[in-house]
């Protein structure tokens, strides 16, 4: 714990510059007494700290002191380099200096660990700059012109403030709040088709984080799936909620609201699934499926 709180002290001192006892003590909840001897083990470590008396005084360090690299170890130095590394594959444009700057302050490489892409399959150049003005646009809190085709298949002009990128369920999201409804509001990336940077700055609000509740009570939906749809069963439902069969076949069962997102996922499959429960949701896939049938027949 003291060894914890030494780093701590170390590191608060790096970014404020100086700092009183009193200070440091409420902050890590032990005596005044402690915190000096914590200064008297730090400086004998070598790091160059002193104390000044007066009203303005306080714990300093000397100005030109650096981290020194050996109070690091070989592992955390290894993390701090992936994690710059992550950061980098992100986009962020001072990633690769500052991977730079740690790999030779370490001595050591970093391992290209991760590779992000946040654009579909075709459309590199597209969704790449899409994503980029909305990371510029949140990190400058700049307002931003979106065009935006709703689930209803309703296509409309906001301004909104971007606020937060949330990756979820394998879809990028868009947290912003929307002057046009005077409300925070989420918007799927791939359904933003158009963006424009604007020169008018915001205050960024906290978006609201929903509340927790019991979670909603779907039917129990149970469905058998050839063996050739094993890609898409793993890709899609939880290894927990899956029985694979001795002829190869998937057995998923979850609990899904049953509406007409659901019927037309399930057409996805072709004849590659079978419907065991409910018997309804049978029901309503045939008349879908016959819909289809009766509007194509040639």
């Amino acid at each position: 714990m003291a060894d914890s709180r030494l780093f701590k002290i170390l590191y608060e001192l790096l970014d404020r510059g100086s700092v009183t006892a009193p200070e440091l003590a409420e902050k890590f909840e032990v005596s005044t007494r402690t915190i000096y001897r914590d200064v008297e083990a730090l400086s004998g470590a070598g790091i160059p700290i002193y104390t000044e008396p007066g009203r303005n005084g306080g714990i300093c360090l000397m100005p030109d002191f650096v981290l020194d690299k050996a109070l690091l170890s070989e592992e955390e130095r290894q993390e701090i380099l992936a994690a710059i590394q992550g950061i980098s594959a992100t986009g962020y444009a001072s990633g690769n200096e500052t991977l730079t700057k740690l790999s030779a302050l370490f001595h050591a490489n970093a391992e290209n660990w991760l590779e992000v892409d946040f654009s579909r399959w075709g459309k590199s150049a597209c969704d790449n700059s899409k994503f980029e003005l909305l990371k510029t646009a949140i990190i400058q809190h700049r307002e931003m012109k979106i065009v935006y085709e709703s689930s209803y298949s309703e296509r409309s002009t906001r301004i909104v403030q971007p606020l937060k990128l949330s990756y979820k369920s394998m879809k990028w999201y868009l947290k912003a709040f929307c002057l046009q409804k005077q409300d925070f509001r989420i918007f799927k990336l791939n359904r933003i088709l158009d963006v424009e940077l604007l020169g008018q700055t915001f205050m960024p609000k906290p978006y609201p984080e929903p509340e927790s509740s019991p979670p909603q009570q779907y039917p129990q939906i149970t469905l058998r799936f050839s063996k050739e749809m094993a890609y898409r069963v793993y890709d899609e439902f939880d290894e927990t909620q899956i029985e694979q069969r001795k002829d190869g076949s998937l057995i998923a069962s979850a609990q899904m609201p049953v509406d007409p997102w659901l019927t037309g996922y399930l057409l996805s499959f072709g004849d590659q699934v079978e419907i065991l429960q409910p018997a309804s949701l049978k029901d309503a896939l045939a008349a879908q499926a016959y819909a289809i049938y009766e509007k194509n027949k040639s």
